[in-house]
């Protein structure tokens, strides 16, 4: 069975509800032909990396609800392209999300579905993802909260997916069906402008199914035990350091991960961010990931 996915806590898991925005096709008259367009959108696509980066040190539950958008809230996308001539295939997305906050109780809800084909006109991706978060605070400090997760992979079903009579056992490890539902109390040991540490534990539910037992309709069930740290000291106006650390313990494996983090804003237009990811799995040959990133935003 593959390694069980880290859940961490809903500020990682959950993004913050973003308005919608639509690009023009292209940059200029002709970009699209010349092959302008793409690489602008590429360009695009590097920076929104770069401040997803930013955003998520931000930790937007770091002072609690009260940064949260109050009432009934969400966003949907659709995309569809069909493509005629030397390929024949077609791709179909469809993501949203809902969130409804009101005191004491924050809940989002989010969906994404992706299809698409390869260039022979035979199914490539076939993909269903629900998430789930919500906390309910008692007061200040004391919260419970809620993390669900569901996948459904439609392309692992023990068939090759040209030919659905012919068995495919290179599918018999992969995942068809993955799902999480974990719960617990959280608690803000410290709350300020200066410094905010908040730590999480709960117990969860893990259900799966692989390939070879979608074939004889079967499936496993197992607990596992989540632990979570979120970390915030702010040294002055313009340097704040981060630490995100989880625990993630199943039958399965163990699973640790720890990332530091500091955030500098060198002037109004420069911002720095660079961190140090460490990753452990136990059941794996070599035990022991370390990521160095670093991130820039510089605008003028």
């Amino acid at each position: 069975m593959k390694k069980i996915a880290l859940l961490s806590s809903t500020a990682v898991i959950l993004a913050g509800l973003s308005v919608p925005a639509f690009a023009q096709s292209e940059i200029a008259t002709g970009a699209n032909a010349a092959g302008i367009s793409a690489v602008d959108d590429r360009i695009s696509d590097i920076e929104d990396d770069v401040q997803d980066d930013f955003d998520r040190s931000s930790d937007a539950d770091r002072f609690g609800p009260a940064s949260r958008r109050q009432g009934l809230s969400g966003s949907m996308s659709l995309a569809y392209s069909g493509r005629t001539g030397n390929v024949e295939n077609q791709d179909l997305t469809l993501a949203g999300r809902v969130s409804y906050n009101t005191d004491p109780i924050n809940q989002t809800l989010g969906i994404s579905i992706e299809y698409g084909e390869d260039d022979d006109g035979n199914k490539d991706t076939e993909e269903t993802n629900v998430i789930y978060d919500a906390q309910y605070y008692f007061n200040d400090s004391l919260y419970a909260f809620a993390l669900g997760r569901f996948t459904v992979d439609g392309l692992v079903d023990g068939y090759d997916n040209s030919d659905e009579s012919v068995r495919d056992t290179d599918e018999d490890e992969d995942l068809r069906l993955d799902g999480f539902l974990g719960f617990g109390p959280g608690y803000r040991i410290v709350n300020n402008d200066l410094t905010a540490w908040r730590v999480q534990a709960g117990v969860g539910v893990r259900y799966t199914q692989t390939g070879a037992q979608h074939m004889t309709d079967d499936s496993e069930t197992e607990v596992g035990y989540i632990l979570s740290s979120r970390f915030y000291r702010k040294l002055n106006e313009n340097v704040f350091l981060t630490n995100d650390t989880d625990f993630l313990s199943s039958d399965v494996n163990d699973v640790i991960t720890n990332e530091f983090g500091v955030n500098v804003r060198m002037s109004d237009s420069l911002s720095t961010r660079i961190s140090y990811l460490t990753e452990y799995q136990s059941d794996r040959a070599v035990r022991t990931d370390n990521t160095l990133g670093l991130a820039v935003v510089y605008g003028f």
